[in-house]
């Protein structure tokens, strides 16, 4: 079918082709979905089953082994990490990443199943474990409120009611807050009072429970009509339980529990996460929208909504953003926008500056149509405008004028050597369309490994594979329909002089005689090419390698630890005393700090932190993205002198998936001092290298605990079990729950403990009395304790697999690559003599880049097989196909010496873009030899048909090469794509000269063609 005849005669079809562009472009702009990063669903959970009172070995045998032998029967389970801790268990459940997000829902169903008929087999003592299946849940809007001259309570009112107002804001689909002041009601009690009474604590606690539990009172018949009997609960304020008449046992006496006890109520001594901001104590507000909602809308309307909400919030209340994507996003798209637009305005430039205007004019409109007819297809098959989408738009901005350069230089030679417009057309669209659509479908595979990827790095950047697929595609169409059209209304009536050759030119002339020459010589020309390729390659051994490069967002985080065990209220202190140093620097615009555990996922690549007293992490926002560096050095030179007790380690916020350490030594086996020893020789290497620092271990250090040594036989006769020892203990201590005040929608804990002046104390925990069933008395647990031990004993014990998993973790310094670093120590590590049954492997980038690279080389081979096929369908030939295919090896020429000059490292994208100028040389290499073998079926000889193919196709090589290259600049300046733009500009730019000359002389070579003097 000539279809770009068509394009002109019937005018009125390719209109509505071009309205449809345009019209259909401008709908999708102002509809499409707007994000900062592609979404991808983070496929894990966490089972989280508290233990109360069991030692982290505990927790581990009883409880971590049995839910992870329920877990592991999934199908879908691709990892189980786990992290026993004295009094929890948290697992957590990575799902394989061949099940999206839509088959999630199911799995955690299996999940729940599974953990369910695993209660069974837990101790008695255990809680019931929780699924958490948001785990992976992103909260893009993330405020910080402080409110400095409120009260506790009035804090816990305003948080919710702002939580109330924000979940009826339109398409928000989630609130969490966190860092609230934690309410509980303290009964304190003299053991003094009880034991003058002879009043058990058991007695009190009973008591206590109750009075203020819900229980059915049953209901009645009274004449036909059934009446519920409703037993109310007996607390309905402080004064009521401060009333409570507690009977003594064996007597008729009752008295008040205010006469034998305090009542409080106040903000626990023990909270579980504490939160500041700018110094000040504060709890957060996270909003996550509906995942098809435009996120940038839903971050107005939270806006708006604050905003009105302004006069219902009490003077003195700050709202302040942590981060905002919705301004970040906004800020992205429309810094992406002005680059696409100015990718936009180079090509056509240099397209009217070498081709003139009409030229210009004719593929640009082309381009312009292919940009805005893209933009309408991404909105129609939900793919949403984002970094990634909008990137693969300025990426395919040269390829996408590839079809349109060879239909306009087709036509207009046609043109200039005397042909109407129409015929011109015709015959430009039927000797080149299936080529080019042979070489577009090329092109797009040569993406295609990325696109079919399993892998999270798959699923995060799909989009660059399908706005590849649908803006290649589309130019294709666009440039056998609406280029012939524009080229019949600006060429027609410009052509030659009769006799004048277009090839006459001297930038021809100096090819032809340039090609000539190494065609006489392509035993030479052939060597040189083979040596060029070889350096490259012996080269490309010295890039830098990395996975994925630093974010653009001027945040970064300030990790901090203090001794395993310590206190939560001592780590809020040190970091406040940080954010306070922090405030000195005119670069630090605002410092949020979470004692406890990290702060809510409120973005993709952040993962918040297990709960853990002893860590903190502050998140620190700068004025400008340049400026981290230099102030994270400045952190890590200040703050150990300041702060000699704490081990601190920055991070950077990073592209993609991934995140943690960069380089990680991990050690799996059965003996927890073995693991040590283990991790302790690789800290040593790791600390003695020079290429790391902040070097860490994640089981921490042991804990100091207080062990009571029950004697058994005097605590038979003295009624007191083991059971006894520890109420007492728990009692003296932190203090013993007793029930629930329920006020509202709040449950508050009742806890029972002495006065702070009979719990601040060791020592006193040996003149302590108990109550014994057997006697009706207290007896002094000195009386069944020989002594009290002080012992150490892990903590934190860390499993993978269900086998114990120590790491060492650790981060490249300066400049140097998390793979530079790995190669220096990987030698002294690997060298550890490990015992039987245990095992080393490397986690860290070295583990993600793997398997990011591994599913990519799955996919990879499907790709290549499908570019074979079709260039050996368009030829029907084996020998063009092996000229085509011999230049792929030629996609390194460049990179190589692109990478090395400009400092930047071989990213996972560099790797993309590696593999996609394999698909641009082949794409260069069909055209070209489609030509030769056109010219050939016009009965010209060979070496004539070889040499003017090559000469006419100069012009359009070149300027799909140029316009590639200058297409790419406004990418150099972001930090994604900055080393993929270098390795395609550098590598197209090399690889296309050698490509006009490597294509002629292969051609030649195999068709053994002589070119004479």
């Amino acid at each position: 079918m000539d279809i770009a005849r068509a394009s002109i005669d019937r005018p009125i079809n390719t209109w509505l082709i071009i309205l449809a562009c345009l019209l259909g472009g401008w709908w999708g702009i102002n509809g499409i979905g707007r994000l900062e990063d592609p979404a991808f669903a983070i496929k894990m959970a966490l089972v989280i089953t508290p233990y109360p009172g069991a030692s982290a070995a505990e927790v581990e045998a009883e409880i971590t082994e049995p839910l992870e032998s329920a877990i592991q029967q999934l199908p879908q389970l691709k990892r189980l990490t786990s992290r026993s801790r004295p009094g929890e268990s948290i697992i957590k459940v990575e799902i394989k990443n061949t099940y999206d997000g839509h088959a999630l829902p199911q799995v955690w169903d299996e999940l729940r199943r599974k953990v369910s008929d695993a209660q069974r087999s837990l101790p008695p003592a255990a809680k019931q474990s929780m699924v958490h299946d948001d785990y992976g849940d992103v909260f893009g809007i993330f405020y910080a409120v402080t409110a400095p001259e409120f009260s506790d309570a009035e804090i816990r009112e305003l948080s919710r009611f702002l939580r109330r107002e924000l979940l009826t804001v339109p398409n928000v689909s989630k609130v969490a807050t966190s860092g609230e002041p934690e309410e509980v009601i303290y009964v304190e009690i003299s053991e003094e009072r009880l034991v003058s009474l002879g009043l058990p604590l058991e007695v009190v606690l009973n008591s206590l429970q109750t009075e203020n539990r819900v229980q059915d009172g049953g209901a009645i018949t009274v004449d036909g009509r059934r009446l519920r009997i409703s037993a109310r609960p007996g607390f309905d304020s402080v004064a009521s339980i401060e009333s409570l008449r507690i009977g003594r046992p064996g007597t008729t006496e009752q008295i008040s529990l205010v006469d034998v006890a305090t009542v409080q109520r106040g903000t626990t001594d023990t909270p579980d996460n504490l939160i500041m901001h700018n110094g000040l104590p504060a709890f957060t507000l996270a909003v996550a929208g509906l995942q098809e909602a435009n996120i940038v809308e839903v971050g107005n309307a939270v806006s708006a909504h604050l905003e009105k909400l302004k006069h219902n919030v009490p003077i003195g209340v700050t709202i302040e953003p942590i981060y905002e994507q919705h301004v970040v996003v906004d800020k992205a798209i429309n810094s992406f926008l002005v680059s696409l637009a100015q990718s936009v305005v180079i090509v056509i430039a240099v397209l009217c500056l070498t081709m003139g205007w009409r030229v210009g004019m004719v593929v640009g409109a082309t381009l312009l149509l292919t940009v805005l007819g893209t933009v309408f297809f991404m909105r129609i098959f939900g793919i949403e405008m984002e970094r990634i989408s909008l990137g693969a738009l300025i990426i395919a901005m040269g390829m996408l004028v590839d079809n349109a350069i060879v239909i306009a230089e087709g036509m207009l030679i046609g043109i200039q050597r005397g042909q109407l417009a129409r015929d011109s057309a015709s015959d430009a669209s039927a000797r080149t369309q299936i080529p080019l659509l042979g070489a577009t479908v090329i092109g797009i595979m040569a993406f295609s490994g990325i696109g079919l990827s399993s892998d999270v790095t798959g699923e995060f950047l799909f989009s660059l594979f399908a706005v590849i697929t649908i803006s290649l595609l589309l130019s294709w169409v666009l440039a056998i329909t609406v280029t012939p059209l524009m080229g019949h209304y600006l060429f027609n009536g410009h052509q030659y002089k009769e006799g004048e050759d277009p090839y006459a030119h001297s930038i021809y002339v100096k090819y032809r005689n340039v090609l000539v020459e190494i065609l006489r010589h392509r035993g030479r020309t052939i060597m040189v090419l083979v040596l060029i390729t070889v350096l490259s390659m012996v080269g490309f051994g010295f890039l830098r390698h990395a996975f994925f490069p630093p974010s653009n967002t001027p945040m970064f985080y300030l990790n901090v630890m203090l001794r395993q065990g310590s206190d939560i209220q001592l780590t809020a202190e040190r970091l406040h005393d940080m954010e306070s140093y922090l405030q000195r620097y005119d670069q630090v615009e605002a410092v949020t700090g979470f004692v406890g555990q990290g702060g809510s996922r409120f973005m993709l690549t952040y993962e918040p932190e297990l709960p853990n007293p002893a860590y903190g992490q502050l998140i620190i926002r700068v004025s400008e993205r340049d400026l981290i560096d230099d102030l994270i050095a400045d952190l890590r030179s200040e703050l150990p002198k300041r702060f000699p007790d704490v081990e601190i380690y920055p991070q950077r916020l990073m592209f993609g998936p991934g995140g943690g350490a960069k380089v990680e030594a991990r050690f799996k086996g059965s003996d927890p001092a073995v693991l040590r020893r283990l991790g302790e020789q690789a800290r040593q290497v790791f600390a003695q290298s020079g290429v790391v620092h902040d070097v860490r271990t994640d089981w921490r250090q042991q804990e100091m605990v207080i062990v009571p040594h029950y004697d058994e036989e005097r605590g038979r006769i003295a009624g007191v079990g083991r059971s006894d020892v520890a109420t007492a203990s728990l009692f003296a201590s932190t203090g013993v729950r007793a029930g629930v005040y329920r006020e509202s929608d709040s449950q508050i804990p009742i806890i029972v403990r002495p006065p702070e002046q009979e719990r601040s104390s060791v020592s006193r925990l040996a003149d302590r009395f108990m109550w014994s069933s057997a006697e009706q008395a207290y007896v002094p647990v000195s009386q069944v304790v020989s002594g009290f031990g002080v012992e150490t004993e892990e903590s934190l014990i860390h499993r993978r697999d269900r086998l114990r998993a120590l790491k060492v973790q650790a981060d490249p310094v300066g400049d140097l690559t998390a793979d530079q670093a790995l190669r220096v120590l990987r030698k002294d590590i690997e060298a550890i003599s490990l015992p039987d049954g245990y095992v080393l492997e490397w986690g860290g980038e070295y583990e993600g880049a793997r398997e990011a690279q591994q599913a990519l080389a799955t996919q990879v081979p499907l790709g290549f097989l499908i570019m074979l096929v079709i260039s050996i369908l368009l030829f029907s030939k084996v020998r063009q196909t092996m000229v085509i295919w011999l230049v792929v090896p030629m996609s390194i020429c460049g990179v190589t010496a692109g990478l090395l000059i400009t400092g930047q490292p071989f990213t996972f994208m560099a790797l993309l873009g590696f593999l996609s100028l394999s698909g641009m040389l082949m794409k260069n290499a069909i055209v070209l030899v489609d030509e030769i073998e056109a010219q050939e079926r016009d009965g010209k000889p060979q070496p004539e048909a070889l040499i003017d193919a090559s000469v006419s196709r100069l012009r359009p090589v070149f300027l799909a090469a140029l316009t590639t290259i200058l297409g790419m600049v406004p990418l150099i300046s972001d930090a994604f794509f900055a080393s993929m733009a270098i390795t395609i500009m550098a590598g197209l730019a090399f690889a296309t000269v050698l490509t006009m000359a490597a294509v002629p002389v292969l051609y030649a070579l195999l068709f053994r063609i002589r070119v004479a003097q």
